[in-house]
């Protein structure tokens, strides 16, 4: 909880937040609001405000990559990884399949570097679909050339996302939105991306399965460690561990479920014997808490689960129910409703329970 700036005593500023955090995700569903908002909000509390954020994307002092948001000097620990693209060593299959398929569209990928650095910041739509091989695929993607092409080059360091309009991403040259900071070798990226990712974790596992969105995985970053009846190889951030012995000083909090403290849905069993899923994508007859459920915290336990709804239209947030993993005092049900109550307030809503 102290690595993730969930104490009792609150950050001062945004950019303090996604700099220890290392990294906001970025989600289209807004059930309550956006994730990378709540988050923050979690974090600072009312002092916070969506335009901050806004502004923090606007003068580039944070940088969106691969759908997360990240403080610019991050940016260094990710270009030799993207001027190896599409890897190191021996390729897998689908390594290879992405570097023809890029191959075959070079003409169209010109282009739009050329149109980019003419005409940029641009969304995708306002680029012309040249390529000679369409991109398929079972899902959502298929034939979306231009925006797979547009990643690739993002994975390639070519281009980057300057912003947004709404939901839809402004693209320009990478040159023009990176900060020009050394770029560190590949050996050294990979560690300190794992440093700054158990800086913000306090402790997390060395290693383990690949996961399709930001891991929290550390490699050899920190020192062995522990956790009485889980197994694997876990490390923890040296810096935290003076504080052992202290009395935590906690506080209620209603997470983002893309929040870094749940999201490895396997590490928050492992180490705080929490089950969660996101289901808004189960039929609604077989959801246990709810279409967006917020995890609550509780000093240092996650507690339960917070099923509400922001009806904009209405003015409301509405509140389904509180669903309790262990049973609520009254201290601590008092600190949730403050919490509920506040959150209300920064969304500018009334609440009502169902």
């Amino acid at each position: 909880m102290r690595a993730q700036l969930l104490t009792s005593q609150r950050p001062t500023d945004l950019l303090t937040v996604v700099r220890r955090l290392t990294a906001l995700q970025l989600d289209p569903v807004s059930a309550v609001a956006p994730s990378a908002d709540l988050v923050a909000w979690s974090r600072l509390g009312a002092a916070y405000r969506p335009d901050h954020l806004k502004a923090a994307i606007a003068d580039q002092s944070v940088i969106e990559l691969r759908a997360f948001l990240r403080p610019a000097e991050d940016i260094a620990a990710y270009r030799a990884e993207m001027a190896a693209w599409p890897g190191a060593g021996e390729l897998r299959d689908w390594q290879v399949f992405n570097r023809e398929w890029v191959a075959a569209n070079d003409k169209c990928r010109r282009d739009i570097l050329a149109r980019l650095a003419a005409h940029g910041p641009l969304p995708s739509r306002e680029i012309p679909d040249t390529c000679v091989k369409p991109w398929q695929s079972t899902g959502w993607t298929n034939n979306k050339n231009i925006t797979r092409l547009l990643e690739f080059m993002v994975s390639r360091g070519e281009v980057a996302v300057a912003g947004r309009k709404g939901r839809e991403r402004l693209w320009d040259l990478a040159e023009r939105v990176y900060p020009d900071h050394p770029v560190l070798p590949a050996a050294q990226a990979e560690q300190e991306r794992g440093r700054r990712r158990l800086q913000a974790l306090g402790i997390a596992r060395s290693a383990g399965p690949e996961l399709p969105s930001e891991p929290s995985l550390v490699g050899q970053a920190g020192e062995l460690a522990e956790i009485e009846g889980v197994r694997g190889q876990w490390r923890v951030d040296p810096s935290y561990l003076d504080g052992l012995g202290r009395p935590f000083d906690g506080r209620a909090a209603l997470l983002s479920p893309f929040d870094r403290i749940v999201h490895d849905r396997a590490r928050a069993a492992d180490i705080f014997e929490f089950e969660y899923q996101l289901e808004m994508y189960k039929p609604a007859a077989k959801r246990r808490w709810g279409y967006y459920a917020l995890p609550v915290l509780y000093g240092d336990r996650l507690v339960g689960k917070l099923d509400a709804t922001a009806d904009r239209k209405g003015g409301l947030l509405r509140v389904t129910a509180v669903h309790q993993d262990v049973p609520f005092t009254a201290e601590m049900s008092d600190a949730v409703s403050a919490e509920i109550a506040g959150l209300a307030a920064w969304l500018e809503l009334d609440w009502s329970t169902a």
